[in-house]
């Protein structure tokens, strides 16, 4: 069945767009585009600050500032994935529960979208 593909650039711009927006829909793409683009970010970022000799100090505020910046959009593009399959954003809680919390999310996130509405709203390409 057809699944929506978002390109690369068009996720995080998306991702970023919608940074505090807990409802509706995201595709599957959309989501693991942004996670391609925080791995692909957090390595740069490593290794400039690794070749710069940058202080343990300076590599954990700059790590800090990272994550705060990333996190909201993160959760928000998460809720909203989790959206897409049929299952509430409060689902998002099961990563606190060590290995198993984070497979079953995984497992969850890999998941084909819904291809009809749902009680979230609209399949996410009919949506934007």
């Amino acid at each position: 069945m057809y699944q929506y593909q978002v390109p690369f650039s068009q996720a995080v711009r998306m991702a970023f767009d919608s940074y505090c927006r807990f409802q509706g829909r995201s595709s599957r793409s959309e989501y693991w585009w942004w996670v391609l683009f925080v791995a692909i970010l957090s390595f740069c970022i490593g290794i400039i600050e690794g070749i710069l000799g940058f202080s343990m100090t300076a590599v954990q505020t700059t790590s800090g500032i990272l994550s705060l910046v990333l996190f909201l959009p993160g959760l928000g593009l998460s809720v909203r994935r989790l959206h897409d399959i049929g299952k509430s954003g409060w689902w998002i809680l099961l990563g606190f529960i060590p290995v198993v919390g984070a497979i079953i999310l995984i497992i969850w996130f890999a998941r084909n979208s819904e291809m009809t509405e749902n009680r979230y709203g609209p399949v996410p390409n009919m949506a934007r």
